[in-house]
């Protein structure tokens, strides 16, 4: 579902964009492992604008998105450093796709807004099943006294 409105921050209102903080990772083949990311983002009017952190540094983020096939693209850039290009889509799971630094230097990335929580992370199941209920109780019954007449063995000798 896609609101009509802005969302909280002013911003896109098409809900696969959301301003403010968002995290992820990037892959880089030489450096194996996850590169965790921290960012905050505004989507307004086909650019993305923002800034960030990871471990290499802190970084700004200058772009553009399309609405219709949920393209992005972006240049983050290190402060006083390089900059890197990074290309994805959105298809409502956050952003993935890949980053490239020359020929030679590139890799994959996944980014998602905070408030969604990790998609990568299996997520256990809010409903429970019900136990069936345990069955009554039931009090055991005293077994009642056999009438003395019927109690007596029957003879077979015809007595």
């Amino acid at each position: 579902m896609k609101p009509t409105e802005p969302d909280a921050a002013g911003g896109e209102p098409d809900s696969r964009f959301p301003s403010g903080p968002w995290t992820g990772y990037f892959l880089q083949p030489s450096l194996p492992g996850k590169h965790w990311m921290e960012l905050h983002l505004s989507f307004q009017d086909a650019t993305i604008k923002g800034d960030g952190r990871d471990w290499v540094g802190q970084f700004r983020i200058k772009g553009k998105y399309q609405l219709e096939d949920g393209k992005c693209w972006w240049t983050k850039s290190y402060v006083k450093k390089h900059s890197i290009a990074y290309q994805g889509y959105n298809e409502g799971k956050g952003i993935w796709g890949t980053w490239e630094f020359d020929t030679n230097w590139k890799g994959g990335f996944y980014i998602w807004p905070v408030a969604m929580g990790d998609p990568t992370q299996a997520r256990l199941a809010e409903a429970i099943e019900e136990p069936a209920p345990a069955p009554p109780v039931v009090e055991p019954v005293e077994a009642p006294a056999i009438p003395a007449e019927i109690a007596e063995p029957i003879s077979t000798s015809g007595e």
